[in-house]
């Protein structure tokens, strides 16, 4: 049987008809495989055409919205979404450029299309793929408010410090305060050295031990008027709120730093007008006139600026700022500021600037500023000089007292600056020639590393013109 299966072959007609057909058929097979791997091929460089132009026309639409929507332009939006297409020769592209603004925002939307003849799909029918492109960008600025804490403190006296302080706050002025922005950011200024003046605008509306008559509005014997340094409980630190039940004692007015006997015009308080915090400005002219006008002073109290900065921004300062208002010493617009910390509209930001740290600062002791005889004197004779001349060295230090040391400082830094960023706001510094101990109580404050600036000279500019854009900044919203 092996033998005979051995020996068959296919000679019957019917095996020999399959044969024969069975070699066409991987001609067949093979030729339908070619055309359908073409046609692959081909529809690919068809969509890779399709979305190189889709890209090119996308990217044109990106930038044409990006520069329409910025509010400082002055030119018809759609007209600035047209120019960019046509300089890039896509005029006939732009379908539709829709426009939204309003007091403080502007958007703009554009809609692009065109069509593409296909190379090898039309082979298929489709002669023709449609390319879209759609962008829309917004330019918002939110409600902002903004403390300045400025150090004016006796060491911007070196390297022209001052002056570029001066020119760096002026060009973060006008960035922020533009008309597009008009009623909508406030600028509180908070120059600092020792202490801070708050000026009889606020001191007025709180609660004061007066220890001195040369606070308020009038002026009393030679002393300067609005002589308003309020002392600060370490307590108040942990906090931004602006205790207003408190009655805070007004601090003494003398000087401690000079050997010359009637010196008096660098007091530990700030005692000039321009020294004052400005609160809720938005006239621009006038926030460059009275920082224009700073003199390098007295000592360095970072966190004294801070606090004040900080609860100038917090709700509990609001009932202040509405009296003010109706007092017609801020904008009537402004009356409502501080705003709540659950209102999504409103940014709050401080932007700190020192060139240097924490320092010591002293008192007199009561027993010797007891009544307004003994305030009388001291604002007429340097503390120092007098002590050193006419107090035995083993009695003057009953006559004098350390209020803060360079660590206290520090510390109580920390408290309101930590204070400050679980409300939210948002803290910018800026390390002015400071030393890295000084750099790095800054960083510490600031809401983050991005968000603190060591400059030198003229990078102090930089620095608030960048913040300036951080604030009033351009989002490509989809």
């Amino acid at each position: 049987m092996t033998n005979q299966l051995c020996t068959i072959r296919p000679q019957a007609p019917g095996l020999k008809r399959f044969a024969v057909q069975e070699d066409g058929s991987i001609t067949v097979f093979a030729c339908f495989m070619i055309l359908i791997m073409l046609m692959v091929g081909g529809i690919g460089v068809d969509l890779m055409r399709h979305e190189m132009e889709r890209t090119r026309i996308q990217a044109v639409a990106d930038r044409a919205v990006l520069a329409a929507a910025d509010l400082d332009q002055t030119l018809s939006p759609e007209g600035v979404v047209r120019d960019y297409f046509a300089k890039s020769g896509m005029a006939d592209y732009v379908s539709n450029v829709t426009v939204s603004e309003g007091l403080n925002y502007r958007t703009v939307q554009v809609d692009a299309a065109t069509t593409m003849n296909t190379q090898f799909m039309d082979m298929m029918g489709v002669e023709t793929l449609d390319i879209v492109g759609r962008s829309i960008a917004e330019e918002k600025v939110a409600k902002v408010e903004i403390s300045m804490v400025l150090d004016i403190s006796g060491s911007m006296e070196w390297n022209s410090k001052m002056q570029n302080l001066r020119n760096a706050a002026g060009v973060f002025i006008d960035t922020v305060l533009t008309h597009a922005n008009e009623d909508l950011i406030s600028v509180s200024v908070v120059p600092y050295s020792e202490h801070v003046n708050v000026g009889p605008l606020i001191a007025n509306r709180l609660n004061v031990n007066e220890v001195h008559q040369f606070g308020g509005a009038a002026p009393w014997y030679n002393a300067p008027s609005g002589v308003n340094c309020l002392e600060m409980p370490d307590s108040e630190f942990n906090s931004v709120v602006l205790n207003k039940t408190r009655w805070y004692d007004q601090m003494q007015h003398f000087q401690w730093n000079s050997a010359s006997a009637y010196t008096v015009d660098d007091t530990v308080c700030p005692q000039y007008e321009y020294e004052r915090i400005i609160p809720f400005s938005q006239n621009a002219a006038y926030l460059k006139q009275q920082i224009n006008k700073f003199q390098p002073r007295a000592g360095t109290s970072i966190f004294l600026g801070m606090k004040w900065g900080a609860a100038m921004l917090d709700p509990s300062f609001n009932s202040l700022t509405n009296s003010m208002a109706i007092s017609g010493n801020v904008d009537n617009v402004f009356a409502v500021r501080p705003a709540s910390y659950s209102d999504p509209e409103t940014l709050k930001t401080v932007i700190l600037m020192t060139d240097g740290q924490n320092d010591r600062s002293y008192r007199i002791s009561n027993s010797v500023y007891a009544n307004l005889s003994h305030s009388k004197h001291w604002s007429e004779w340097n503390f120092q000089y007098y002590i050193n001349r006419y107090v035995s060295s083993w009695d003057r230090p009953n006559w004098y007292r350390q209020k803060y040391t360079a660590d206290i400082g520090d510390g109580l830094l920390d408290k309101i600056c930590d204070a400050a960023k679980a409300e939210g706001i948002v803290i910018w510094s800026i390390g002015f020639e400071v030393t890295d101990h000084g750099a790095n109580v800054m960083r510490q404050c600031a809401s983050s590393p991005s968000h603190f600036f060591r400059v030198e000279g003229v990078e102090i500019t930089k620095a608030f013109e960048a913040i300036a854009r951080q604030i009033n900044q351009l989002r490509l919203t989809q």
